[in-house]
């Protein structure tokens, strides 16, 4: 599997190949969904996208970690944190394509 990253452009690039707006115009969509899902996290709200997950911001409540290197104890400060959670379609979808791409390999005992 090669280890690819999807940019804001190429986003911008797919909605103006798939919906024929301008370039600039797709660029300000993409931005702007981008802006309303960031907005309603900060805000902490969940975010839900059909088929695909759910985003959404969990707090974490203040505890004790170790230094690894010392062993000392240090206070771990409250803070909240983004979970995502996949949708069963795009779990399907991610373990199809990945059956296609590399088909479990049986072997046959003689």
């Amino acid at each position: 599997m090669t280890q690819e990253t999807v940019t804001r452009a190429q986003l911008s690039e797919a909605v103006y190949q798939e919906v024929g707006l301008s370039r600039n115009e797709s660029a300000d969509l993409v931005e702007t969904v981008l802006n309303e899902i960031s907005d309603a996290l900060a805000r902490g709200e969940m975010v839900k996208i059909s088929s695909f997950g759910s985003f959404s911001v969990r707090q974490k409540g203040q505890r004790v970690g170790r230094n690894p290197k010392t062993g000392e104890e240090v206070p771990i400060m409250p803070r909240r944190v983004l979970v995502f959670r996949a949708s069963h379609v795009l779990k399907s979808r991610i373990n199809q394509t990945l059956a296609e791409l590399d088909p479990p390999h049986i072997e046959v005992a003689s």
